[in-house]
Protein backbone atom coordinates (compact mmCIF):
# COMPACT_ATOMS: atom_id res chain seq x y z
CA UNK A 1 0.00 0.00 0.00
CA UNK A 2 1.32 3.46 -0.93
CA UNK A 3 2.65 5.39 2.04
CA UNK A 4 2.81 2.33 4.33
CA UNK A 5 5.89 1.80 6.50
CA UNK A 6 8.37 -0.81 5.24
CA UNK A 7 8.34 -4.16 7.05
CA UNK A 8 11.17 -4.61 9.56
CA UNK A 9 14.02 -6.91 8.59
CA UNK A 10 13.80 -9.91 10.92
CA UNK A 11 17.56 -10.56 11.17
CA UNK A 12 18.27 -6.91 11.95
CA UNK A 13 15.53 -6.83 14.57
CA UNK A 14 16.92 -9.95 16.23
CA UNK A 15 20.41 -8.48 16.32
CA UNK A 16 19.19 -5.28 17.96
CA UNK A 17 17.00 -7.23 20.40
CA UNK A 18 19.97 -9.34 21.52
CA UNK A 19 22.22 -6.30 22.01
CA UNK A 20 19.55 -4.40 23.95
CA UNK A 21 18.82 -7.42 26.16
CA UNK A 22 22.49 -7.95 27.01
CA UNK A 23 22.98 -4.23 27.72
CA UNK A 24 20.00 -4.40 30.10
CA UNK A 25 21.70 -7.26 32.00
CA UNK A 26 24.98 -5.62 32.97
CA UNK A 27 25.98 -8.56 35.18
CA UNK A 28 25.66 -10.95 32.26
CA UNK A 29 23.12 -13.27 30.69
CA UNK A 30 23.48 -16.77 29.26
CA UNK A 31 22.64 -17.89 25.73
CA UNK A 32 19.80 -20.04 27.06
CA UNK A 33 18.33 -17.05 28.88
CA UNK A 34 18.62 -14.88 25.76
CA UNK A 35 16.96 -17.55 23.62
CA UNK A 36 14.13 -18.01 26.09
CA UNK A 37 13.53 -14.28 26.50
CA UNK A 38 13.51 -13.55 22.77
CA UNK A 39 12.20 -16.92 21.51
CA UNK A 40 15.13 -17.31 19.11
CA UNK A 41 16.02 -20.88 18.01
CA UNK A 42 19.35 -22.10 19.42
CA UNK A 43 20.77 -22.71 15.92
CA UNK A 44 20.18 -19.10 14.87
CA UNK A 45 21.18 -17.62 18.23
CA UNK A 46 24.56 -19.37 18.48
CA UNK A 47 25.68 -17.94 15.12
CA UNK A 48 24.38 -14.48 15.99
CA UNK A 49 26.12 -14.43 19.38
CA UNK A 50 29.39 -15.65 17.85
CA UNK A 51 29.24 -12.89 15.20
CA UNK A 52 28.50 -10.16 17.76
CA UNK A 53 31.32 -11.40 20.00
CA UNK A 54 33.73 -11.56 17.05
CA UNK A 55 32.90 -7.94 16.22
CA UNK A 56 33.33 -6.95 19.91
CA UNK A 57 29.74 -5.82 20.37
CA UNK A 58 29.43 -8.54 23.01
CA UNK A 59 32.04 -10.24 25.15
CA UNK A 60 31.82 -13.66 26.75
CA UNK A 61 32.88 -14.58 30.28
CA UNK A 62 32.28 -18.26 30.89
CA UNK A 63 28.64 -18.85 29.98
CA UNK A 64 27.70 -15.18 30.42
CA UNK A 65 27.42 -12.57 27.66
CA UNK A 66 28.11 -8.94 28.52
CA UNK A 67 28.30 -5.64 26.56
CA UNK A 68 31.51 -5.48 24.53
CA UNK A 69 33.92 -2.63 23.75
CA UNK A 70 32.57 -2.36 20.21
CA UNK A 71 29.46 -0.66 21.58
CA UNK A 72 31.60 2.20 22.88
CA UNK A 73 32.84 2.88 19.34
CA UNK A 74 29.27 3.67 18.31
CA UNK A 75 29.27 6.60 20.74
CA UNK A 76 32.46 8.18 19.37
CA UNK A 77 31.95 11.08 16.91
CA UNK A 78 33.05 10.13 13.39
CA UNK A 79 35.81 12.75 13.35
CA UNK A 80 37.28 11.18 16.52
CA UNK A 81 37.43 7.61 15.20
CA UNK A 82 40.88 6.22 14.51
CA UNK A 83 41.83 5.52 10.91
CA UNK A 84 41.85 1.81 11.75
CA UNK A 85 38.28 1.96 13.11
CA UNK A 86 37.10 3.82 10.01
CA UNK A 87 38.76 1.42 7.58
CA UNK A 88 37.93 -1.92 9.23
CA UNK A 89 34.18 -2.08 8.42
CA UNK A 90 34.83 -1.04 4.82
CA UNK A 91 37.40 -3.82 4.42
CA UNK A 92 34.92 -6.31 5.86
CA UNK A 93 32.40 -5.18 3.26
CA UNK A 94 34.90 -5.75 0.43
CA UNK A 95 35.85 -9.16 1.82
CA UNK A 96 32.18 -10.09 2.15
CA UNK A 97 31.54 -9.15 -1.49
CA UNK A 98 34.60 -10.87 -2.96
CA UNK A 99 35.68 -13.48 -0.40
CA UNK A 100 39.27 -12.53 -1.19
CA UNK A 101 41.93 -11.21 1.21
CA UNK A 102 41.85 -7.43 1.58
CA UNK A 103 44.37 -5.27 3.45
CA UNK A 104 44.84 -1.64 4.37
CA UNK A 105 48.54 -0.81 4.13
CA UNK A 106 50.33 2.26 5.47
CA UNK A 107 53.86 3.48 4.60
CA UNK A 108 56.71 2.53 6.90
CA UNK A 109 59.91 3.88 5.44
CA UNK A 110 60.13 2.44 1.92
CA UNK A 111 57.91 -0.49 2.89
CA UNK A 112 54.20 -0.98 3.49
CA UNK A 113 52.86 -2.22 6.82
CA UNK A 114 49.54 -4.05 7.06
CA UNK A 115 47.39 -2.04 9.47
CA UNK A 116 44.10 -3.91 8.95
CA UNK A 117 43.54 -7.20 7.14
CA UNK A 118 40.51 -9.38 6.47
CA UNK A 119 41.34 -12.79 5.04
CA UNK A 120 39.42 -14.88 2.53
CA UNK A 121 38.01 -18.15 3.83
CA UNK A 122 38.94 -20.04 0.64
CA UNK A 123 41.35 -22.93 1.20
CA UNK A 124 43.59 -21.33 -1.46
CA UNK A 125 44.16 -17.74 -0.38
CA UNK A 126 46.77 -15.08 0.28
CA UNK A 127 47.56 -14.54 3.95
CA UNK A 128 49.05 -11.45 5.58
CA UNK A 129 48.99 -10.53 9.25
CA UNK A 130 48.56 -7.05 10.78
CA UNK A 131 52.00 -5.58 11.37
CA UNK A 132 53.60 -7.54 8.53
CA UNK A 133 55.71 -5.42 6.15
CA UNK A 134 56.15 -5.76 2.39
CA UNK A 135 58.23 -3.86 -0.20
CA UNK A 136 56.30 -1.21 -2.11
CA UNK A 137 57.55 -2.06 -5.59
CA UNK A 138 56.04 -5.57 -5.70
CA UNK A 139 52.50 -4.90 -4.39
CA UNK A 140 49.56 -3.26 -6.13
CA UNK A 141 48.89 -1.22 -2.99
CA UNK A 142 52.55 -0.15 -3.00
CA UNK A 143 52.39 0.94 -6.64
CA UNK A 144 49.16 2.82 -5.89
CA UNK A 145 50.94 4.69 -3.11
CA UNK A 146 54.10 5.35 -5.16
CA UNK A 147 51.94 6.85 -7.91
CA UNK A 148 50.93 9.63 -5.49
CA UNK A 149 54.55 10.61 -4.72
CA UNK A 150 55.96 13.90 -5.92
CA UNK A 151 58.90 13.80 -8.30
CA UNK A 152 61.23 14.66 -5.41
CA UNK A 153 59.84 11.82 -3.29
CA UNK A 154 60.14 9.38 -6.19
CA UNK A 155 63.74 10.47 -6.72
CA UNK A 156 64.53 9.65 -3.10
CA UNK A 157 62.68 6.34 -3.38
CA UNK A 158 64.63 5.18 -6.42
CA UNK A 159 67.90 6.33 -4.86
CA UNK A 160 67.37 4.70 -1.46
CA UNK A 161 64.87 1.82 -1.62
CA UNK A 162 66.11 -1.75 -2.10
CA UNK A 163 64.01 -3.44 -4.79
CA UNK A 164 64.50 -7.19 -4.62
CA UNK A 165 63.28 -9.46 -7.41
CA UNK A 166 60.79 -11.62 -5.48
CA UNK A 167 59.47 -13.58 -8.47
CA UNK A 168 60.41 -13.79 -12.15
CA UNK A 169 57.73 -11.15 -12.82
CA UNK A 170 58.80 -8.56 -10.23
CA UNK A 171 59.49 -5.18 -11.85
CA UNK A 172 62.55 -3.73 -10.13
CA UNK A 173 64.15 -1.25 -12.54
CA UNK A 174 63.33 2.45 -12.36
CA UNK A 175 62.19 2.76 -15.98
CA UNK A 176 59.82 -0.19 -15.69
CA UNK A 177 58.35 1.03 -12.41
CA UNK A 178 57.91 4.57 -13.70
CA UNK A 179 56.00 3.19 -16.69
CA UNK A 180 53.72 1.25 -14.32
CA UNK A 181 53.16 4.32 -12.13
CA UNK A 182 52.12 6.34 -15.18
CA UNK A 183 49.50 3.68 -15.92
CA UNK A 184 48.28 3.80 -12.30
CA UNK A 185 47.79 7.57 -12.49
CA UNK A 186 45.93 7.26 -15.81
CA UNK A 187 43.47 4.57 -14.71
CA UNK A 188 43.19 5.28 -10.98
CA UNK A 189 44.20 1.86 -9.64
CA UNK A 190 47.25 -0.39 -9.57
CA UNK A 191 47.78 -3.99 -10.57
CA UNK A 192 50.55 -6.49 -9.73
CA UNK A 193 50.54 -9.84 -11.52
CA UNK A 194 52.54 -12.40 -9.53
CA UNK A 195 55.16 -9.79 -8.61
CA UNK A 196 55.25 -10.41 -4.85
CA UNK A 197 54.26 -14.08 -4.71
CA UNK A 198 53.98 -16.58 -7.54
CA UNK A 199 50.35 -17.55 -8.08
CA UNK A 200 48.99 -14.35 -6.47
CA UNK A 201 47.73 -11.21 -8.24
CA UNK A 202 46.68 -7.99 -6.58
CA UNK A 203 44.79 -4.78 -7.20
CA UNK A 204 45.24 -1.62 -5.16
CA UNK A 205 43.99 1.92 -4.70
CA UNK A 206 45.50 4.78 -2.72
CA UNK A 207 43.46 6.28 0.12
CA UNK A 208 43.20 10.01 0.69
CA UNK A 209 41.53 11.37 3.81
CA UNK A 210 41.77 14.77 5.42
CA UNK A 211 43.45 16.02 2.25
CA UNK A 212 46.46 13.70 2.46
CA UNK A 213 47.35 10.23 1.24
CA UNK A 214 47.38 7.92 4.28
CA UNK A 215 47.87 4.51 2.70
CA UNK A 216 46.37 2.09 0.21
CA UNK A 217 43.89 -0.77 0.10
CA UNK A 218 44.89 -3.92 -1.73
CA UNK A 219 42.99 -7.07 -2.67
CA UNK A 220 45.08 -10.22 -3.22
CA UNK A 221 43.67 -13.02 -5.36
CA UNK A 222 45.08 -16.39 -6.45
CA UNK A 223 45.76 -16.30 -10.19
CA UNK A 224 43.28 -19.11 -10.84
CA UNK A 225 40.43 -16.85 -9.60
CA UNK A 226 41.75 -13.60 -11.13
CA UNK A 227 39.10 -13.35 -13.85
CA UNK A 228 37.99 -10.29 -15.82
CA UNK A 229 34.69 -10.25 -13.93
CA UNK A 230 36.41 -10.34 -10.55
CA UNK A 231 38.86 -7.62 -11.61
CA UNK A 232 36.02 -5.32 -12.70
CA UNK A 233 34.08 -5.92 -9.48
CA UNK A 234 37.18 -5.36 -7.34
CA UNK A 235 38.08 -2.10 -9.06
CA UNK A 236 34.54 -0.82 -8.51
CA UNK A 237 34.65 -1.73 -4.80
CA UNK A 238 38.08 -0.15 -4.34
CA UNK A 239 36.94 3.09 -5.95
CA UNK A 240 33.76 3.22 -3.85
CA UNK A 241 35.76 2.59 -0.68
CA UNK A 242 38.30 5.27 -1.54
CA UNK A 243 35.49 7.78 -2.11
CA UNK A 244 33.80 6.81 1.20
CA UNK A 245 37.03 7.40 3.13
CA UNK A 246 37.75 10.63 1.24
CA UNK A 247 34.34 11.94 2.29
Amino acid sequence: MAGSAPAPVKSAMRTLDVIELVVAHRKGITANEIGAALTIPVSSLSYLLATLADRDYLRREGRQYLPGPGLERLRVPVDELSLQDRVAPLLRAIRSELNETVSFMVPHGWELEALVTDASDHALRYAIEPGERKPMHALASGKALLATFSEAELGRYFAEAPRERLTPRTVCDEAGLRAQLAEVRARGYAEAIEESTEGICSLGCSIVTGGRTVGAIGVAVPTVRFTDDLVAKTINLLRRTAEALRA
